[in-house]
């Protein structure tokens, strides 16, 4: 019996002198990992701060494929959340969201020796390039279990936490590239277009520098309408006077006006006028890079149904502004090629 009693004591002593020694033991943590993901900053924030693209990009259900998710109503924002059944059930909320430059969150989740409530974090940067450097940083404080927990099973958490991280935001880059590359061509027929005035540059480019022609160009024009407090009256557009074989066009960059303007002196700024036209009308939505196959499915269209251009040359209306649609999914420019 003294024996027992002492054994007792021993496993007593050794209790303690174990919680003592966890509870002495650091048990604060911070993981972060970054990734710069080719997308402009608003893309890759209303996708991040939308719970419901978690389920298609998180590496969590890899892991535990019997992860089951529920949505309510708020699902972006401040005060959005989403929960989740599986092995380990939880929820996560959005604190605070600071529009296309951070978001904080609170998570919970219930594990086998109890909750654990980590704050969550997200940062979003702009790059030189263009893209943006996405941060994802986890931070908390083990439980005294925790400690104990991860001390004898040998569980190295930051480093498991590290991994699914670096897996999230490789899953979130390619999420994000599907999207921003989603792109459709449908030929809409043959139409009427309205026509009217404009005022154009015209110049050659090449397949390497039309973007950056086309730019300068309608910011020339864009300048000489402020300067003379001209309004816009419709969508910019570009006239493809020739397209040679080699991807090389001689192209009027056009912007609308609802009059006829008389251009003073000499300028490098023209006034034009288009016919009311009978057009074959072929849409992208998509970004521009996807043109060249817009035009080869509207010029096979034409041939397939043997249908004959008129004198009058092609053109294409950029019927949405990019600084608006940030997404260049989004984007629709309309093709149209003037028929007999």
């Amino acid at each position: 019996m003294k024996f027992l009693k002492f054994l007792l004591f021993l496993v007593l002593i050794a209790l303690i002198g174990g919680a003592l020694y966890f509870a002495t033991q650091d048990g604060n943590y911070s993981v972060e990992e970054s990734r710069v993901i080719e997308a402009p900053r608003s893309v890759v924030y209303d996708i991040v701060n939308d719970f419901t693209t978690w389920e298609a990009w998180g590496p969590w259900k890899e892991q535990d494929p019997s992860m089951t998710f529920s949505y309510p109503e708020n699902t972006s924002g401040e005060g959005a959340s989403y929960s989740w059944e599986g092995e380990m059930n939880g929820a996560i909320k959005t604190l605070s969201a600071q529009e296309d430059q951070a978001l904080q969150q609170q998570l919970s989740i219930q594990t086998p020796i109890g909750e654990r409530n980590p704050d969550v974090e997200w940062t979003f940067t702009n790059t030189e390039n263009g893209g943006t450097k996405v941060s994802w940083s986890l931070s908390g404080e083990h439980t005294l279990l925790d400690k104990a927990y991860f001390a004898f099973s040998g569980v190295d958490f930051e480093q498991e936490q590290r991994q699914m991280y670096v897996d999230g935001l490789a899953g979130l880059a390619s999420y994000i590239k599907e999207r921003i590359e989603a792109h459709s061509v449908t030929v809409d027929g043959v139409t009427a277009y309205g026509g009217g005035f404009y005022l154009y540059r015209t110049t050659s480019a090449t397949s390497q520098n039309i973007s950056m022609v086309m730019g300068q160009n309608y910011g020339v024009i864009m300048d000489f309408m402020q300067a003379n407090a001209i309004k816009q009256s419709g969508m910019p557009f570009t006239i493809y006077n020739q397209m040679l074989p080699d991807g090389a066009v001689i192209m009027s960059n056009a912007i609308p006006v609802k009059d006829k303007i008389i251009i003073p002196g000499e300028q490098n700024i023209l006034s034009g006028y288009m016919p009311k036209t009978t057009a074959l009308k072929v849409t992208l939505k998509g970004n521009y890079t996807y043109l060249s196959k817009a035009w080869e499915e509207a010029m096979s269209h034409l041939t397939k149904n043997a249908m004959e251009q008129s004198d009058l040359p092609p053109f294409e209306v950029y019927t949405t502004d990019p600084g608006d649609y940030p997404n260049p999914a989004d984007w629709i420019t309309e093709i149209y090629i003037p028929l007999k």
